[in-house]
């Protein structure tokens, strides 16, 4: 997903970055001396943000609650930038079949990012309506049961060409015990600039606005796919935090599981916080089902029935998750939808590249 007012602001992630849809397909299967693909395809792109202590000081003084409550959703960063950047051209449309491909520049009806085509669902939605326990299938309620997930996912607020944006993000658990896990336009807008200010909100609105305090960004990372052209395939970003108090983040919220190369469909629940109407930002919500296929075949990616909008970009989809202790398995996130189906949201496959950029950023 992309970035969205409420989602960078209040509850707006870049949940509104748009990734050209899907550029190139599945890489084909190489050859024994014919190494040089295979390291195109796993290149890592750094970016130092908050090196010293004043600088992560400077970052942290920054987000005061009243620019976390007018922090954009990333789908207004055209608007901003005065048409710079992926979202160029994407926000202000009446229809979301006007949503452009970018893989082309041509108008197609089906790739866009959820900030630009997520309207409130229909009546009697059991969105808000909490149940006693978690339900394995729903396209979006709340999350009261509490856990580990109430802690490990957060909400990161971030500065993209002089504008303030929000997205989802959840702590892995890693060697440094400094990562998390978002989406990759929630840290790079694709061919173009890296965010500034990055800083993640563990646990955001639980019992107070921060609970478990915030941590500003060290190093960001992401997989040189998505840095040359923003391909969906890669729309994977991942974060070395500062300490906050001396403390590894780890260490204060806990973490989640990750892998890599698991067996496509099945179970998942994927979490994030979704600020833009009928949500606000302000709780943590959650969708369940079975995984499917792209069934455009312009991605490698997976569907989950979730009509969470923007905002929640790059919040974690867990298999192998217990609600009872709120612990699962992270194998992928929320990056985009498909401008003719409001009720499914996509996923990256977690293959070698990402394993690759995880296994970077755990020793960053």
């Amino acid at each position: 997903m992309t970035l969205s007012t409420p989602l960078l602001a209040a509850a707006p992630l870049l949940a509104g970055l748009i990734g050209p849809a899907l550029l190139g397909g599945a890489p084909g299967r190489q050859q024994a001396d014919q190494p040089a693909p295979r390291a195109v395809r796993t290149e890592i792109v750094e970016h130092v943000a908050a090196r010293t202590a004043d600088d992560q000081r400077r970052v942290l003084d920054y987000w005061t609650p009243e620019r976390m409550a007018k922090a954009l959703p990333i789908s207004l960063l055209d608007i901003v930038t005065d048409g710079a950047g992926l979202l160029s051209g994407l926000t202000g449309r009446t229809g979301v079949r006007a949503a452009p491909d970018l893989s082309g520049g041509r108008v197609s009806p089906h790739v866009s990012r959820d900030a630009l085509n997520l309207g409130p669902s229909s009546p009697g939605t059991r969105r808000h309506q909490a149940a006693t326990r978690p339900q394995t299938n729903t396209v979006g309620s709340r999350w009261i049961t509490g856990g580990a997930v109430a802690r490990t996912t957060g909400r990161v607020f971030m500065t993209v060409s002089g504008a303030d944006f929000v997205c989802s993000a959840s702590t892995v658990r890693s060697a440094n015990r400094d990562v998390v896990i978002t989406a990759g336009h929630c840290v790079k807008d694709g061919a173009g600039e890296w965010a500034a200010n990055w800083t993640f909100v563990p646990g955001y609105g639980t019992s107070g606005l921060r609970p478990y305090g915030q941590y500003a960004a060290r190093r960001m990372f992401v997989a040189g796919p998505w840095s040359r052209s923003g391909d969906d395939n890669y729309d994977v970003g991942m974060v070395a935090l500062a300490t906050s108090g001396g403390r590894h983040v780890a260490d204060v919220v806990g973490t989640q599981e990750i892998a890599f190369n698991t067996a496509r469909g099945g179970q998942a629940f994927g979490f994030g916080y979704p600020a833009d109407p009928p949500y606000d930002g302000s709780h943590l919500v959650y969708c369940a089902g079975r995984l499917k296929e792209d069934p455009y075949g312009q991605s490698r990616d997976q569907g989950l029935a979730c009509d969470m909008t923007a905002g929640s970009s790059g919040g974690p989809w867990m298999t192998t998750f217990d609600p009872a202790s709120g612990r699962g398995t992270i194998t992928s996130l929320s990056s985009f939808k498909y401008s003719d189906d409001h009720r499914t949201m996509y996923g990256p496959y977690f293959g070698d590249t990402v394993k690759a950029l995880f296994n970077t950023v755990e020793h960053a």
